[in-house]
């Protein structure tokens, strides 16, 4: 049996000189909104106003902020049906994502996506797929699409553990590699594929990293709920990318506070584990690097006071919002807004 990654010592994991206190106090607060996005979205589901299930991604803050703040602003972004944080990091307001789970018509995606599909085309966030590994072929395509006009766009695609026994993550590496595009493959590594530990079906201890050097491509893993080592990481295989050097690989190791969706109790991971990996919690770590700048206790508390307000704003918003429009089932199924059938 591989070994399972364990989390990194402490708030000193990563290199480099890293951001000053102001941008990680930015940095720790949008790992708070998203973490009481989260939240919420938990309790509206136990209260009855979230329907069908979620994928929760607490606990995986920090690779989503982190890996958004070391890229562009048009650079493509693919994540998975556990993508709350991603469309989060890339612009999608609170109110727009918790409207969509409560079915609204103010939601991201008119009330059509719902959780597992989070989508906001317009920050060039390019949806959450249910598929497993499906995306990462289309996060292929767009990086393709990005140097055949010279863009200087990368594209990301978002994955996790379990897809890494995926055919679609082998063919895309090799694709990739191929034809050298300008994409980065993040695998966020929580240890589990749904409710299978990865270590005890892959024959090798980094399931994504250690498959990378098969396709020539430079394979890294890193501490995943270290916001700063994750910006650190993401930007320097950015930048390599963008130069035309080919794409690359990043296993981020990270933990999932919740079962796998909201009908797991997650009774199969053992407690000691838990308890271990919630010690190392993303915005604990920001917080100990903060402290460790001089960052006085009342400007973080005050970062989390915005930050549930802006949560809580956002929950009464989307209560509040209208339900879709019925006439509105069958738009947007065609790229001209329709549904109608044409050969």
């Amino acid at each position: 049996m591989t070994r399972a990654p364990q989390p990194a010592a402490g708030p000193e994991a990563g290199t480099g000189p890293g951001p000053d206190a102001a941008e990680l106090l930015a940095l720790y607060e949008e790992m708070a909104v998203i973490r009481r996005t989260e939240k919420a979205a938990h309790d509206l589901f136990l209260s009855g106003l979230v329907k069908g299930t979620t994928h929760l991604a607490a606990g995986q803050e920090a690779v989503a902020v982190g890996a958004s703040a070391a890229l562009r602003d048009d650079d493509y972004v693919f994540a998975t049906y556990r993508g709350h944080h991603h469309a989060l990091a890339r612009g999608a307001t609170p109110e727009e994502c918790l409207a969509e789970l409560m079915s609204r018509a103010s939601g991201l995606c008119g009330a059509k996506g719902g959780s597992m599909h989070l989508t906001k085309a317009s920050a060039n966030m390019l949806g959450s797929y249910a598929i497993v590994g499906a995306h990462l072929p289309v996060a292929v395509g767009a990086a393709w699409s990005a140097r055949l006009r010279g863009s200087g766009q990368i594209a990301v695609a978002f994955f996790g553990d379990g897809a890494t026994n995926i055919g679609a993550f082998h063919e895309a590496l090799n694709l990739a590699a191929v034809w050298k595009l300008p994409v980065l493959f993040v695998c966020e590594n929580n240890l589990y594929m749904e409710y299978t530990p990865i270590a005890d079906v892959t024959a090798v201890a980094d399931p994504a990293a250690d498959r990378a050097p098969a396709y020539g491509i430079p394979g890294e893993t890193v501490d995943g709920n270290d916001v700063v080592a994750v910006r650190e990481a993401v930007a320097r295989l950015a930048g390599r990318a963008r130069a035309g050097d080919g794409p690359g690989l990043l296993e981020a190791r990270t933990y999932r506070h919740f079962g796998h969706s909201r009908a797991d109790p997650a009774a199969y991971r053992p407690a000691e584990e838990v308890e271990r990996w919630l010690r190392h919690d993303p915005l604990d770590v920001a917080r100990g690097r903060l402290a460790g700048l001089g960052m006085p206790a009342e400007t973080l508390a005050a970062a989390d006071q915005r930050a549930e307000a802006v949560v809580q704003a956002a929950v009464e918003a989307a209560k509040k919002a209208p339900a879709p429009d019925p006439r509105e089932a069958l738009t947007d199924v065609w790229a001209d807004g329709g549904a109608r059938w044409r050969t």
